[in-house]
Parts: C-alpha cells; structure tokens; sequence
C-alpha cells in the first residue's frame, strides 16, 4: 500500500502548527457542520453560473442527496490535517472535506445504478427520484432508463465538482501535490473493488472469501478511513512515519466500519439505518458474513442459502429464514468478534501514532462510532 513521502515541508496559505494544533480541541459535530456550510457555499455558486438552464435542477437533486450521512470521510480527513499539525480552524480542509463528499456522492450514485437501488438513507436513490419526475409523462419504462442515465451523468457531475473543489480549496499547490498520491490511490482502489463487487462467475469457497475480503479493502476500508486521513495528513505536510501510522490504524478500522455494515444490512432496522432489511439479501452480495454461513453450513441450510439468497422476489419469511440460517452456522457470532479485534488493533496503532492529542482522541471516538452503530 503506497504512503508517499514529503522530503520538506512547505508553506501553505492556511495557517498551520503543531502547537495550534496540539491545544485545539476537534468538535466532530462543528467539523461536519463546517463541511456542509462548505458544500453548501459551493452548490450556490454552481447553481449562480450554471451554463444551462437544465442543470439547476440538478443541482438541487445533488444538494439534496449530500444533505444526508454520516460524513465520515471528511471527518478523517480533518482528524489526518489536525493528527499533522494543521489548523483545526483552517477553511481550506473543510472545503478538501467537502470535496471529498462529493467523490462519495459520484460513488453511492452510481453504485445504487449497478444495484437497481430503490432507496438510500430512507429516500428514493437519485435514478429513482429522476425516473419517478416523468414517468407519468413517458411511462414506466421509459422512465427507469432515462432516470438511470440521468443519474449516470449526474454522478459524473459529482466527480468532476469534487476534483474542481479540491483544487479551489485554499491549500497550496505543493501540498495538494503531495496528497495526490493518496487521492489517485483511493480512486483507483474504490473502481477495483466496485468491479469486483459486480463481476460475476464461479468460484470455490476460499476463493469467494478471499474476493469478499478484498471488496472490503479496496472498496471500503482504505477509500473510508485510510486514504482521507492521509490525504489530509500530507496536506499538513505529514512525515513518512505519520502517513504509515495512517495505514496501520485505517485499514483494521476501515474493515471493522464494513463488517459492521454487512451485518446491518442483513440484521438491521431499517427505521435506524435507513436502509431496507431486504435489498442486501435480494442482491446476493458476496459479503464475508454470508460467505462464512455457506462454508459452515449443513447440506439442508446450504440449500436454503442457494435458493434465498440473491433471490429478487424474497419476501419476510425466506429473509427471517434466512438470518435464522445465518446465525446457526455461528457466521453472525464470528463477524462480531472480527469487529472487536480489528477495532482494538486500529486503537493500539493510535496510541503508537505520532499524532496530535487532539486528533488521538476524535480518531477513538470516530473507532467507537464507526464500528458500534445501532442495529
């Protein structure tokens, strides 16, 4: 995994230092706050010279969409700068932040398009609220395929908005070049890991593990924790140590936060995550959960496995059938302890770390809230 170097430390035009940044204390909530007043600033002033009448509209859709979340990238983004010695109060790493939920916003749009997603975060996913605008007009089927053009394009909105927000952030051009190993890194791994996502054929069972295990790497894991952090690490002109530290506390965490999310998608309520309790069985997603159900499955429940899972028309009771299978075989109970040993490595890599005190204690809270979220 590539963690770049920085021979010196430049200047940047946001003031910065260590001692700042060492007595500051990180408010997650007024960071997040920060980075929503800096998307907001920017959706103003897209929507203020829009080059056509046509994109305001989508303008509001993507501010819409953004509106939600947890904003976590950003948040390690932040924790990286201040872990580095960066002004917490700098403007410039909330509008990287904000840049960087933009980059989220291209890659949640345009997987719910690969997924046929009805919802995300307890509303319609972009396509589908496209679609729904005229389908009265054009008919249903006209209506999907325009809504998932549409949301084809307006993710690509996102991606070339977030590029152009970073590079209008404020932080200079050496440090932005220095982050940029980082960044080319998390897009290029997040692509890999949605291609292995989507990509079908058949495989043996440790073959079906080791692909599951590597969609959470590349897919998850090092695009939510690791690589913001050191993007805003060597925006603040991090040393190698800092970046590796990154590494050693991202990856485990990154993991846990997707372990996690596998076992709300099949346990959780929907009226807490915003998600439905049925999409992730109907899709099928060769997660770790349900690969370790099949490899310990009897004959009977394989079977059952086989014919559920991944079926689009499952209704209540092949789902309550199907966790029922999912917790006899111990899969439940193996994915919840693999959550706490990759929880508590990430934080024994933080008390190791060359941080911030500031930034050692939001990263422990953000290992707290990234891996115990409510079912």
């Amino acid at each position: 995994m590539p963690t770049g170097r920085t021979a010196e430390r430049p200047a940047v035009d946001v003031a910065a230092s260590e001692a700042h940044a060492s007595a500051a204390t990180l408010h997650l909530d007024r960071i997040r706050w920060n980075v929503d007043a800096a998307l907001g600033q920017f959706m103003d002033a897209q929507a203020g010279q829009a080059a056509d009448e046509c994109l305001p509209p989508l303008i509001e859709v993507i501010r819409g969409f953004v509106s939600g979340g947890k904003r976590l990238r950003p948040l390690f983004c932040v924790c990286g700068w201040v872990a580095a010695g960066g002004d917490v109060a700098a403007p410039a790493v909330f509008r990287v932040g904000a840049a960087l939920e933009l980059f989220h916003a291209f890659a949640l749009i345009h997987d719910d398009v690969m997924d046929a997603s009805a919802y995300r975060r307890g509303a319609p996913t972009v396509h589908r609220l496209l679609a729904q605008r005229v389908e009265e007009r054009h008919g249903v089927a006209t209506a999907e395929r325009f809504g998932e053009s549409a949301a084809i394009l307006v993710g690509d909105i996102c991606l070339v908005w977030s590029d152009e927000l970073l590079h209008d952030s404020g932080v200079s051009p050496e440090r932005l070049s220095g982050s940029r190993l980082f960044l080319n890194a998390m897009r290029t791994e997040i692509m890999a890991g949605q291609y292995l996502d989507v990509e079908t054929g058949e495989s043996g069972p440790s073959d079906e593990l080791d692909r599951a295990w590597r969609v959470i790497r590349h897919k998850t894991a090092a695009y939510t924790v690791t690589r913001p952090l050191q993007i805003g690490a060597a925006l603040a002109g991090a040393e190698e140590s800092l970046l590796q530290a990154c590494d050693a506390y991202g990856s485990p965490l990154g993991e846990a936060f997707q372990l996690r999310d596998d076992l709300l998608g099949v346990f959780g309520n929907p009226s807490v995550t915003g998600k439905s309790d049925l999409e992730d069985l109907r899709d099928g997603k060769r997660t770790v959960l349900v690969t370790l159900a099949r490899q310990q499955a009897t004959p009977g429940q394989g079977a059952a496995l086989d014919e559920l899972y991944g079926n689009p028309e499952l209704g209540e009771e092949g789902a309550d059938r199907l966790r029922e299978i999912i917790r006899q075989t111990g899969a439940e109970d193996v994915v919840e302890n693999m959550i706490r040993v990759r929880r508590d490595r990430a934080l024994g890599a933080l008390e190791r770390a060359p941080v911030t005190e500031p930034a050692r204690r939001s990263l422990a809270e953000l290992a707290e809230t990234a891996t115990r979220r409510q079912r």
